[in-house]
């Protein structure tokens, strides 16, 4: 039958055209797939919010809204609630009314049982650095960088329940099922790297944190957006799964195949609609090859001087898991990773006597005694090594807890209970002014007194220094251009160090 559609007859080509004209079109269509990949077919790169023309590849490296002060972000996450009062906010009246009772005309004080006496901090506060910031005894090495670090005294939760307020403090809301900081910031700027994860957690090695896998998850976000666990716990950290078992059953000509025919299904099913969990799967599986070239050296820490690995302790059982953490962080980034959670804690399901975290309602002087030399021996040497190796400049360094703890004992316990009224984060780098502050809390530590901050204004000033604008980095679902800052958030101006 005749091709309507076929042309003319005419001489055949020379080999000389043939060749020339099939090398010349597959130069195109390489050609093609390498701008479109990176966006630029579109004619626009840079992030416009929901309405932008996203590149073809979800984690293709995308321009800012403005110019940014970080390009890469490490956030440490202390689960429990980590007591202000016996770590960076100094309270004279709290020691002066020390052994006191509490007051219960200020309200309703506790969550899980009855205010007892006024209780000073367990650890004597001293002035450090040129900036004469207060720090307890329980972080000597964190006080030599205070100079470089600034906090926000003011911090507040919406919630006193750990797995609430933990969502609240990664992704800006309570309930569960929203996206995390981690996936904003990777679906606003993409990624640095082809051959690693953009978004990477690195949950404390005794398991996961209140709440579990929603604290990095990407909600209504691209599925492509969550966040990568790598396991800490043996020496040699690594991805779940990334290499097939030795004692597979399965030959590689018939894995080759069942390949093949599930690549088939996947592009039968995209041709027919969009389906961000399939593309997330594919864009995974991609990565996933890379990975198995790219992670090894990635996560590899015996190529590490003695010098570097010292600072961390890793060879000493308590503090060694967490220096790990924070090493591999540093190599993480530096390798491109966009943005990397550390969790100091984990959920409340350790048998021993020591709390799996800061949440120290029976002896605080136990529990903090063992975590606070855990992230002040971690967090101080990531800092130093950061700074050694002009990282600090261009990664933003975040130390949060979920809330913080009363300022009185726990009844006749020797702990304190939970206290959404006021708890301190810090951060570091990234455009951040060290030596300031922002906020404060009442004379007893009780209440946030002076600007009150909540999640967030830590994500909008977060996401400023990265170049976002928490206003117009937006994602519309269920009818809402959802944000990080809900309809909240204020940048945190008094902490940013001023442009040059």
């Amino acid at each position: 039958m005749l091709n309507t559609f076929s042309k003319p007859e005419s001489s055949p080509p020379s080999r000389r055209s043939f060749l020339w004209e099939c090398g010349g079109g597959l130069g195109g269509v390489a050609l093609a797939a390498m701008l479109d990949q990176d966006g630029k077919l579109s004619g626009e790169r840079t992030l416009l919010g929901a309405d932008a023309l996203a590149p073809r590849s979800p984690l293709a490296s995308r321009l800012p809204h403005q110019a940014a002060r970080a390009t890469n972000v490490i956030q440490i996450f202390c689960p429990g609630g980590m007591s202000h009062v016996d770590t960076w906010d100094y309270k004279p009246e709290l020691e002066r009314q020390h052994g006191k009772p509490f007051d219960p005309e200020l309200g309703k004080q506790t969550f899980a049982g009855i205010g007892g006496n006024y209780a000073k901090s367990h650890w004597p506060f001293r002035q450090h650095g040129e900036c004469g910031r207060w720090l307890s005894d329980l972080f000597p090495r964190l006080a030599g960088h205070v100079d470089d670090l600034a906090f926000v005294y003011s911090m507040q939760s919406k919630s006193a329940l750990h797995g609430p307020a933990m969502f609240m403090a990664n992704s800006g809301f309570i309930r569960p099922g929203f996206p995390s900081m981690g996936a904003w910031v990777t679906y606003g700027l993409g990624s640095e790297s082809e051959n690693l994860p953009a978004f990477v957690v690195l949950p404390d090695p005794r398991g996961l944190p209140p709440g579990g896998l929603a604290n990095w998850g990407a909600g209504f976000l691209p599925a492509v957006h969550q966040g990568t666990v790598i396991e800490t716990a043996a020496n040699r950290p690594a991805i779940a799964d990334l290499f097939p078992p030795a004692d597979r059953a399965v030959s590689s000509d018939a894995e080759r195949e069942g390949r093949a025919f599930l690549r088939s299904l996947n592009v039968e099913h995209a041709s027919h609609r969009s389906d961000s969990l399939l593309e997330a799967r594919i864009a995974s599986y991609e990565l996933a090859a890379r990975l198995q070239l790219s992670a090894p050296d990635a996560v590899n820490l015996e190529g590490e001087s003695a010098a570097t690995r010292t600072p961390y302790e890793l060879d000493d059982p308590d503090v060694g898991p967490f220096g790990r953490q924070c090493l591999l962080a540093r190599r993480l980034v530096e390798r491109g990773v966009r943005f990397v959670q550390i969790f100091c804690g984990a959920e409340n399901t350790s048998s021993k006597k020591i709390r799996p975290n800061w949440d120290s309602h029976e002896d605080i002087v136990r529990d903090h005694g063992y975590w606070g030399r855990v992230l002040d021996t971690g967090a101080s040497a990531l800092l130093a090594d950061l700074k050694s190796r002009g990282l600090l400049e261009s990664t933003l360094v975040i130390c949060t807890s979920e809330f913080g703890r009363q300022p009185f004992m726990q009844g006749s316990q020797k702990g304190r209970d939970h206290n959404p009224g006021v708890f301190t984060a810090w951060l570091a780098g990234g455009g951040i002014r060290g030596g300031s502050s922002h906020g404060t809390s009442d004379d007893l530590g009780w209440q946030a007194a002076e600007n009150p901050s909540y999640s967030y204004d830590l994500h909008a000033t977060s996401l400023h220094l990265l170049g976002l604008d928490h206003e117009r980095l937006s994602f519309y679902h269920n009818g809402i251009a959802r944000r990080l800052t809900d309809v909240h958030g204020h940048v945190i101006q008094p902490i940013i160090e001023a442009s040059v």
